[in-house]
């Protein structure tokens, strides 16, 4: 079993499901409200743990109803949270739009997460004893680059999600191991569109790049090699909140139990499929023993083959 820490947030997703999400002052009819505990982290946290790995959390959460929650979703996906801590004030919350055809649009509320400036000694020693850890940017980003360099100095692999996008800092691509944006985040961070030509401009910076095409599937990139483009299953998409998050989950536990890369990228892509066939984000993530089946049997995922 392979160990993964997550150095990340955790926010209640408050979803609306609407027809279509509404134009600038315009306002739209929902058909359903939902609150599902979310959080780039803690999503990264519990799509690793259903697929398979032994998952500790570094985060915060607030003193309100909400970090309750939050705390006992992620003890109940077995992610070890004793070094998540709990402050005064409210916890992040995510207020997302999703329609009908499971696109998102989606406003981050940091809280709790916002507290979160560098790390403890028991944070560094808990990164040390994990094989993978795994950051996005939903933190303050001087604790995400502390994080990235406490793990190179411990020997740990680094696996970055640059989301929210914006300009990163050379130490933190320095302490990168293998970046993960979806096309628009890469086309932000090179300001070329073209996911083959942002992913050699991103392999300048880090060894190993996978770039996320939705739909279209991944293209993993490494020095020296050249990309591969990973198609993904077609399923029709219910809700697509979670998806990336899905898959570098299942991507982290498959290169930690030594996959190749190819098959890596393919088992990550069969969990996320799964997952936007269903509401929500850690609501919609599959277990090992589903990733496995569909792996093995790609007919059960593609229901939408025509």
């Amino acid at each position: 079993m392979t160990s993964i820490v997550v150095l990340g947030s955790t926010n209640m997703d408050l979803v609306a499901y609407v027809p279509r999400a509404p134009a600038l002052g315009e306002t739209v009819t929902g058909r359903a409200f939902r609150t599902i505990p979310g959080g780039k982290g803690a999503n990264q946290a519990v799509a690793a743990a259903r697929a398979g790995a032994e998952v500790a959390m570094i985060g915060a959460v607030g003193a309100d109803d909400f970090g309750v929650r939050l705390r006992a979703t992620l003890e109940h996906c077995a992610v070890d949270t004793d070094l998540l801590r709990t402050v005064e004030g409210s916890s992040g919350t995510a207020h997302i739009v999703v329609d009908e055809e499971g696109g998102n649009a989606i406003v981050v509320v940091p809280g709790a997460n916002g507290t979160l400036t560098s790390l403890s000694h028991g944070d560094e020693a808990l990164i040390g004893t994990a094989d993978t850890l795994l950051l996005q940017l939903e933190l303050p980003l001087p604790v995400v680059v502390e994080g990235a360099v406490t793990a190179r100095r411990l020997g740990v692999r680094t696996l970055l999600t640059p989301a929210p996008a914006q300009p990163l800092p050379p130490e933190l691509l320095a302490a990168t191991d293998l970046l993960v944006p979806n096309e628009h985040e890469a086309a932000a961070l090179t300001g070329l569109t073209d996911p083959r030509a942002a992913a050699q401009a991103l392999l300048r910076f880090v060894p190993e790049v996978v770039i996320t095409l939705g739909a279209a599937g991944s293209l993993y990139a490494s020095r020296g090699a050249e990309p591969v483009t990973v198609p993904a299953p077609r399923v029709r998409a219910v809700d697509t909140t979670g998806a990336g998050d899905t898959f570098v989950g299942a991507l982290a536990v498959a290169l930690g139990e030594g996959r190749p890369a190819p098959e890596a990228l393919a088992w990550a892509q069969t969990a996320a499929a799964l997952s936007v066939q269903r509401e929500g984000a850690s609501t919609s993530m599959p277990y090992r023993v589903e990733i496995e089946a569909a792996f093995h049997s790609p007919h059960i995922l593609e229901v939408d083959s025509a």
